[in-house]
């Protein structure tokens, strides 16, 4: 079957599974195992568990703590994990190797207007234009992920060589101490672990993911297609459950940072800066960043944003 066909028969089974009813009577919550971290962008998982909008809907959701978006896709594709949270870009990475990953809900997104992730340097840092970046030694989560992404993109816009700097992958709770010992020159950060850096030692250079674009998807939770074909209605509650979180987020503010403080361990006092969460996957979106991911080298060619949201949703 050629990919259109299967696309085709994979919507038209997806619309079926998600109108069918569901059985009566009572029955057993539906165990779901989902990799995610404790940071803002993904944080409907913890919202929805503490809230019980997963039981709500009748699902029993584990969540499995993984460090970063490529080690929560191997999980899925090895099978440990159902769904995972990642970024838009690592789902595009997969994409572009031929593994069907397909976003079942959304996450989190960026906006110019609040920004909640940033380059950060030391306090201490003379840096004053870009410019003093050429040739650079950059900290970011993950290397080849969307940190490295947006500082190609700031540096190409404004004149700097992106192909000369150097990128050192490090956990977040450790770039400030790098960039204090000048391990590093700049790091890319994202909340809490942003507001937390600036409460210390850091300080935010600029708001670089405006590079990517101004308003974009960050990412969202995904799962093998061959999944959700199999798990149409647990998909379906899934999404459901999640929708509810975002809502119950976007209007209490103050109230999810409680609970993700309670999973992060970072005070929610500290927490200034909030993603805005989505309610369904905008194809829209997404289409920046893996445009960006095509011309700074980590996906081979662009794509249709649609190609990675699962059909019907």
């Amino acid at each position: 079957m050629n990919r259109r066909r299967f696309v085709q028969a994979f919507a038209g089974t997806l619309a079926c599974g998600l109108m069918a009813p569901r059985a009566g009577g009572a029955q057993a919550p539906v165990h779901v195992r989902v990799g995610a971290a404790p940071v803002d962008v993904g944080g409907q998982v913890y919202y929805a568990v503490d809230n019980g909008f997963f039981k709500k809907q009748g699902l029993d959701v584990e969540i499995v703590t993984t460090s970063n978006g490529p080690a929560t896709a191997a999980a899925i594709v090895s099978g440990s994990l159902d769904i995972g949270s990642g970024n838009a870009l690592s789902i595009a990475q997969a994409h572009d190797r031929g593994v069907n990953f397909v976003f079942v809900a959304p996450s989190g997104g960026y906006t110019s207007s609040d920004p909640t992730a940033g380059l950060v340097v030391a306090k201490t840092s003379t840096a004053k234009s870009v410019k003093d970046f050429a040739g650079k030694t950059f900290g970011v989560n993950t290397v080849g992920a969307l940190g490295q992404i947006a500082i190609c993109a700031w540096l190409d816009r404004n004149g700097v060589d992106w192909k000369a700097v150097r990128f050192i992958e490090l956990p977040y709770s450790t770039m400030v101490p790098a960039l204090v010992s000048g391990r590093i020159d700049a790091a890319l950060m994202v909340e809490p672990a942003l507001d937390q850096a600036v409460a210390g030692d850091g300080k935010v250079f600029a708001p670089i993911y405006d590079a990517i674009a101004k308003d974009f998807t960050d990412g969202g939770f995904f799962a093998l297609a061959d999944y959700v074909k199999t798990h149409l209605d647990t998909i379906h509650r899934f999404n459901a459950a999640i929708a509810e979180a975002a809502k119950w987020a976007n209007a209490n503010r103050p109230a999810s940072a409680k609970v993700l403080e309670k999973y992060s361990g970072i005070p929610a006092s500290e927490m200034v800066h909030r993603v805005r969460y989505y309610e369904r996957v905008d194809p829209a979106s997404i289409q920046p960043l893996i445009d960006a991911a095509a011309k700074y080298g980590t996906l081979r060619e662009s794509f249709p944003a649609t190609d990675i949201i699962a059909p019907g949703l």
